[in-house]
């Protein structure tokens, strides 16, 4: 059962185009609303939000072409993932990633109830690319998206996602 947790195939995303947001990981998509975040952004985004499984890898993959300008790691509880305030109350690392246009792309990083560690490899200031890792959730939880608001979403609630491999929007 752990090796689920820690397998990592190669994934390439074929045929990227600017504006594209892939997954970011595998899972479930279990939010797809407007909020408003006032941690980092400061502003309302369309929050899409991945659930991982037992049963999924638990990987994270980065979901857009460019500059990581914010990199951060909050501690916090480890409720269920799933639940809406995990967002905000779990163990989190943010990431803001700034596309060549300016438009920010904040990705969540979040623990849950049996994750106890989030490990975050793209690091502050430096460029990020599709088909590379994001990081890794130990026993993996949750992965939010927050984009902006004119974001066409290309998936729904309960739809099942593949990282680096599902297109979740177009911006």
């Amino acid at each position: 059962m752990f090796i689920n947790f820690f397998r990592c195939s190669e994934r390439i995303f074929p045929d990227y185009q600017a504006g594209t947001i892939v997954a970011p990981a595998d899972g479930k998509v279990v939010v797809i609303e407007e909020v408003v975040d006032n941690e980092f952004l400061h502003e309302k985004r369309l929050q899409v939000s991945i659930f991982m499984s037992l049963f999924n890898a638990h990987v994270n993959w980065v979901p857009c072409d460019g500059t990581v300008i914010h990199s951060s790691h909050q501690d916090g509880r480890f409720i269920a993932a799933w639940l809406p305030k995990s967002s905000a109350e779990n163990e989190r690392s943010n990431i803001i990633i700034e596309r060549e246009n300016g438009e920010k792309i904040l990705v969540r990083q979040i623990a849950g109830a049996m994750a106890k560690r989030i490990v975050t490899y793209v690091e502050e200031g430096k460029e990020c690319r599709i088909n590379q890792q994001l990081g890794f959730i130990k026993f993996g939880s949750r992965v939010d998206l927050f984009l902006p608001l004119n974001t066409k979403v290309e998936v729904k609630l309960g739809d099942h996602v593949k990282g680096n491999q599902t297109v979740i929007a177009q911006l």
